[in-house]
């Protein structure tokens, strides 16, 4: 082609596909129109193919540097000559291209003009409370401990192990799931810095740990295969970059650390897709279970993920979806304007098990409400499925206060709640910490009437003290409880799970239990006392709580 410069053309390959390559090993953007991600890497790239065509004379600009001192008044005497070309004008349209594309799709995909779009992204069920949730009798299986208590007690599993904690450290993404039954915690173990990933890798990540949050400890699990594949890792054995080079076109969400039945590693890869416009509203719609040892993965539609997963959603993402739905519902200038009808979650939440699942809790509060609730919504972590109830009371801040407010001279600091069902009762369950981490006491709180707060050592322990405070107050209680006059045949005094646990042996052959800690009383009976008691149904079978009891005259 005649005028055509080889050169420019040599100098925008020299510069345009090394810019390409390394950014996309370095960034590892979804080859997807519909990441930002994408238009951003693709916007880098034409820029590095663009600059030899742009006419920008460097030799003037050299001149200029070195005639003049580098001063306000200097850098007026600079002068840049540019010619306005054929290709220059192609160059800047070129680069031009994927910043209008990223503006025009951000513009077109916000709330301002698709709000009831935003809104219609999920469905939301109006389901009853005492209804779907099982009621509580004992807690003695409900996951309270946080995020920051797991870390301790992970930290200090691994640091009773010197082998290991000299070349690897704790991830500090603990996930919350389901095992065997009951709430677990499991974080793997990462290198502990580059060095020791050059030490170590032919070996691999040895292990695991999986924190209890209901008996408050923790185990470090040996794998009998090294995990090849982690976030700490580098170049080939990235795990972010694995998952890239085999999924280009995923753009990805969420990844959590998960074990199945059989103790077997696995991350659990979330994938997104904009539900509106091109940017707008990302949704789960693809999962990919990835082998951390062997590096196989394999991709799953979102209603084919199997029910050992327990996290694909996270909680942050359930809130903004809810939020979407709570204040566009009326279109956006309602959510500014007016707010009729707009509802939202509050800052935070919290996990509930149900049916194997692990369901996310958060309160519901009218945008113009403080301090209250006007509901609540679970939402299922693995399916995204959500459900509103409308129980009106404290939000979950106001109920942290009042746990803290009960030993206030102590200086505890409460966690952010979970939700059971007492005798009827929604009811936020939480933990008080000392300043070290470490959980100190357990508190239940009325979500209706947050002046009703027990606390206790033991879960089992500060239930039994809740309900004797519902029954104080004819609250829900009196509908569950059974009364009955016995006499004692046996009673003996029993440490179970920590707690001081007193059973007493009617004639009849019943057994009843109480907490010392709930009621010191209890120390005061005798074999061949005549007892008035008020009980409930327990979690073991023939062995009933004694809410309230007395001697019979």
């Amino acid at each position: 082609m005649k005028g055509f410069d080889k050169s420019k053309l040599i100098l925008s390959a020299l510069l345009g596909i090394p810019t390409a390559a390394i950014g996309y090993y370095l960034f590892l953007p979804a080859l997807n129109l519909r990441s930002i991600g994408f238009w951003l890497y693709l916007t880098a790239v034409i820029a590095a193919f663009a600059i030899p065509w742009l006419n920008l004379s460097l030799k003037d600009i050299i001149a200029n540097l070195n005639k003049s001192k580098i001063s306000k008044k200097a850098r007026k005497q600079f002068n840049v000559t540019y010619t306005f070309t054929r290709s220059s004008i192609i160059a800047v349209a070129a680069v031009a291209v994927p910043i209008l594309v990223i503006a025009f799709g951000w513009l077109v995909s916000t709330p301002l003009f698709r709000a009831r779009a935003y809104a219609n992204v999920i469905s939301v069920t109006e389901a009853e409370f005492d209804e779907d949730m099982p009621e509580t009798t004992e807690i003695t299986h409900i996951a309270l401990m946080d995020t920051a208590s797991a870390q301790v007690l992970g930290d200090k599993t691994l640091g009773a192990l010197s082998e290991v904690i000299s070349q690897y450290d704790v991830s500090d993404y603990y996930t919350q799931i389901n095992f065997a039954g009951a709430p677990k915690k499991v974080s793997n173990l990462e290198y502990d810095d580059f060095f020791k990933w050059i030490a170590n890798n032919s070996k691999g990540v040895p292990g695991m740990v999986m924190v209890d949050p209901v008996k408050s400890n923790a185990e470090y699990i040996e794998l009998a295969t090294p995990m090849k594949y982690v976030k700490s890792a580098y170049f080939g054995q990235d795990l972010m970059r694995k998952l890239r080079f085999e999924y280009p076109t995923k753009i990805f969400d969420s990844v959590s650390f998960e074990i199945d039945e059989n103790k077997n590693p696995y991350y659990i890869v979330s994938c997104v897709k904009p539900r509106v416009g091109l940017f707008g509203a990302k949704d789960i719609n693809e999962v990919i279970i990835f082998n951390p040892c062997d590096g196989s993965s394999k991709l799953y539609a979102l209603e084919d993920v199997p029910s050992w997963v327990d996290i694909v959603f996270t909680g942050d993402l359930a809130c903004e979806k809810f939020d979407w739905q709570g204040l566009y519902s009326g279109g956006f200038l309602n959510s500014i304007i007016g707010n009729v009808g707009c509802k939202q979650t509050t800052d935070d939440y919290g996990y509930v098990a149900l049916k194997d699942d692990v369901w996310y809790f958060t309160g519901v509060t009218s945008v113009t409400a403080d301090k209250s609730n006007v509901g609540f919504m679970l939402s299922n972590a693995r399916t995204g499925e959500y459900k509103f109830y409308p129980v009106i009371g404290a939000e979950e801040h106001s109920a942290m206060a009042a746990a803290e407010g009960q030993v206030q001279e102590k200086g505890y600091v409460a966690s952010f709640p979970s939700l059971v069902n007492v005798s009827g009762q929604a009811s936020y369950i939480l933990v008080l910490k000392d300043d070290t981490g470490i959980v100190k006491l357990y508190a239940l709180v009325n979500v209706e009437n947050y002046s009703i707060v027990a606390t206790g050592t033991t879960q089992a322990a500060v239930m039994s003290s809740y309900k004797k405070l519902l029954q104080q107050n004819n609250i829900g209680i009196g509908n569950q409880n059974t009364e009955a006059e016995i006499t004692v045949e046996n009673v003996r005094i029993a440490m179970v799970s920590d707690v001081s646990t007193v059973y007493v042996t009617a004639t009849d052959g019943k057994v009843y239990k109480g907490y010392l800690e709930a009621d010191e009383s209890l120390i005061l009976i005798r074999i061949g006392d005549k007892l008035k008691l008020n009980y409930f149904e327990g979690d073991t079978e023939n062995v009933f709580v004694i809410s309230s009891w007395k001697f019979a005259n």
